[in-house]
């Protein structure tokens, strides 16, 4: 690389590869790396990555995170030991939830809070629900609290109490009390984090970011410490779940923020390739070493949900790109079960040891082994660097006793069948954001990504009836790409909990300005340059007597500073969005206005995809690297083999056909057909529409 470049890098760390985008800003030119991710400390994986293709890190100029530390911290209870201190009566609600269970059948349902009871502490105090102090909190009582906690080994502490969104006095002395006493800087207040009415979502998400923050505050410093010794004075941007960017000095604050990181990252890359290649409507397929993400995008345009479960009973409340995972990654291992029934996940052999064909010590099978077994990927080059060669063999000895032996099926039989069971997996999961969802698939096309999502893509194309697959031209490495195009956001939400009629508009135009303005300077004082920036307003609305809302855009902007807001502004703009999710506006009911949500979001410069096209001069018969048998739908095909970065704009390709890279592997089913466009991307369709 140009020793005289600046470059902006992203990097995306998996549960098995940690990958790494290049995009140098002096030549427009595009490189990538793929390495082994490395646990518990996934900093060091993050540094070799960039290592691969920079050295001397003064060359950087912006570095931007996808990281699963936060979701792997909440998935494997390894966040810090945490304190609540809440409203006398009231120190069950993370433990009560919605009095749901995680079998919805069951009698009876296990659950553990991160939190344990010993550790949630009560004071006296309470605001009413429309904002009314009745009983004004004792600082004295609240250090009296904090004392314990500390005693008691907590690192961080979390403050929530009863109706604070409607009115946060107490809640601001009790925190400052809390910190007058409290050795670090691992405070949360709830009304800091979301001042939103329903009390379990206000107090899991909030004790959940203070579960966060001393692991992602520790793994954030280690990162910039470690890029600091290599010479880099730029930039560290980290990917929030909502698919935009925050500074590092917010994630320390929020972590909560980055608990879907690194999907959403490849959710904002493929909305921006797939609309600029002429594909409005995609369904991204990110297929992992552990698992299997899917999202919509419709009209270029990702969903966003305003709450999640990452794992049952942990509820974070914040704008979050809508992602569905299941376990089905090429790591997931195959497995018969008591009913003689082929299961695949959700264990994964992840990284370490990997599937059985890496030969580190795992004997059961996984859907790489079953790819490998069935001749779609090549033994002698893995992807990722940390292999020269796969074990054919020892994957056939392991997909023969775990699976062929128990359903009596030869070698290659019970490998396609891994294959197909995985496959009905993935498209369950594409079914459950796109027909399930009112959406028909065949407006859709699919967007295959992350390590084995191209080795699928045609299977998925034919079962779910999509209209085609769109493979990026780095499908390994395209959360990482994500990284470098999304965009700056910051959201906020405040709580109006009143009637359309009778509601103080100056009042909600002057919360919509503050907020508007909060977030305007979080964005100045990250420093960053924006090609542009935009300001959203939406409010969820219902009928009275109604429990849920709809979300509502605003069709307002600030213009010179100031944004104008009229009650029939909001009405309208309500009756048009409740027609478009129920097919028609109920008469002669009023209308309630529950919350404000404003989103801040600073545009950032994109790069010209094209210039990810291949170089000028290739040609199909010197990029064709010979042929391989393939064993497809029970017989064995010749597929043709590809250099695919070497493969010209508009080249054709017919199947059966292996397409290789350094980060993935595409395979062309025989029936299908792959085209390049003038981005590099490659358009697979059935073989009568081309």
């Amino acid at each position: 690389m140009n020793d005289q470049s600046k470059y902006v890098v992203g990097v995306d760390v998996g549960g098995t590869f940690t990958d790494v985008f290049f995009l140098d800003e002096k030549t427009g030119l595009c490189e990538v790396a793929k390495v082994p991710s490395t646990r518990p400390d996934q900093s060091l994986g993050f540094i070799e990555g960039i290592r691969t293709g920079v050295k001397d890190f003064s060359l950087l100029s912006t570095v931007v995170h996808g990281t699963t530390v936060g979701t792997n911290a909440l998935l494997e209870r390894k966040g810090a030991v945490t304190g609540i201190i809440t409203t006398e009566g009231f120190r069950d609600v993370l433990e009560m939830r919605r009095r749901d269970r995680p079998t919805t059948w069951g009698l009876w349902g296990q659950f553990e809070p991160v939190v344990p009871r010993n550790m949630r502490l009560e004071v006296p105090e309470r605001t009413l629900a429309d904002g009314t102090i009745y009983t004004a909190v004792n600082p004295d009582d609240v250090k009296i609290a904090a004392r314990q906690l500390l005693d008691a080994g907590a690192e961080s502490v979390c403050v929530v109490f009863i109706n604070a969104f409607a009115n946060f006095t107490n809640e601001n002395i009790a925190i400052k009390a809390v910190r007058d006493v409290w050795p670090n800087e691992h405070v949360v207040a709830s009304t800091e984090i979301l001042p939103e009415i329903r009390e379990f979502e206000r107090t899991s998400t909030a004790t959940l970011n203070a579960y966060l923050q001393p692991p992602i505050g520790n793994y954030l410093q280690r990162l910039e410490s470690a890029l600091e010794e290599g010479g880099f004075n730029g930039q560290v941007l980290i990917v929030q779940s909502n698919g935009g960017v925050m500074s590092v000095d917010v994630a320390r604050r929020l972590p909560v923020r980055t608990a879907l990181s690194g999907p959403a990252a490849g959710v904002i890359a493929s909305a921006y390739i797939a609309s600029v290649a002429g594909f409005p409507n995609v369904i991204t397929c990110d297929m992992g070493g552990t698992s299997f993400d899917v999202s919509l995008v419709a009209d270029g345009v990702s969903a966003l949900s305003a709450q999640t479960s990452i794992d049952f009973g942990m509820v974070v409340r914040t704008p979050m790109i809508e992602i569905t995972t299941i376990g089905a990654g090429g790591g997931s291992i195959a497995w018969v079960d008591r009913g003689g029934l082929l299961q695949i996940g959700p264990e994964s052999a992840g990284s370490e040891p990997g599937p059985v064909c890496y030969g580190l010590g795992n004997n059961r099978p996984t859907v790489t082994d079953a790819n490998l077994v069935l001749g779609r990927i090549n033994a002698d080059r893995p992807i990722g660097g940390k292999l020269d060669r796969l074990d054919v063999a020892a994957a056939k000895v392991a997909i023969e006793n775990h699976v062929g032996i128990p359903l009596k099926l030869g070698t290659l039989d019970a490998a396609e069948a891994i294959v197909r069971v995985a496959n009905s997996r993935m498209a369950g999961a594409i079914r459950l954001v796109s027909i399930e969802r009112g959406h028909n698939p065949n407006e859709f096309a699919a967007m295959p990504f992350g390590g084995g999502g191209a080795l699928h893509a045609g299977a998925l194309l034919k079962e779910v009836g999509l209209k085609s697959a769109l493979v990026p031209r780095y499908p390994g490495v395209t959360s990482a790409l994500g990284c470098t195009i999304a965009d700056m956001r910051h959201d906020f939400v405040q709580t109006v909990n009143a009637m359309l009629d009778s509601m103080d508009i100056a009042d909600l135009q002057s919360h919509m300005t503050e907020m508007a303005a909060d977030g305007s300077k979080l964005l100045n004082d990250a420093d960053v340059k924006f090609a542009d920036l935009n300001t959203q307003f939406e409010l969820d609305m219902s009928y009275v007597g109604q429990t849920h809302t709809v979300d509502v855009a605003l069709p307002i902007k600030i213009q010179n500073g100031t944004l104008t807001v009229t009650r029939d502004i909001i009405h309208d703009a309500f009756v048009a969005r409740y027609g478009q999710v129920y097919g028609r506006p109920l008469q002669g009911i009023a209308i309630r206005v529950l919350n404000l949500r404003v989103s801040v979001i600073g545009r950032r410069a994109k790069f010209d995809l094209e210039l990810l096209a291949p170089k000028a001069g290739g040609t199909i018969a010197s990029a064709q690297l010979g042929d391989r048998d393939v064993w497809v739908d029970g017989s064995w095909h010749v597929a043709t083999l590809y250099q695919r970065l070497v493969l010209p704009i508009g080249a054709e390709i017919a199947g059966p056909a292996l397409l290789e890279q350094p980060d993935t592997t595409i395979f062309i089913e025989p029936d299908l057909c792959g085209t390049v466009d003038k981005f590099g991307n490659l358009v697979i369709t059935r073989s009568q529409e081309t």
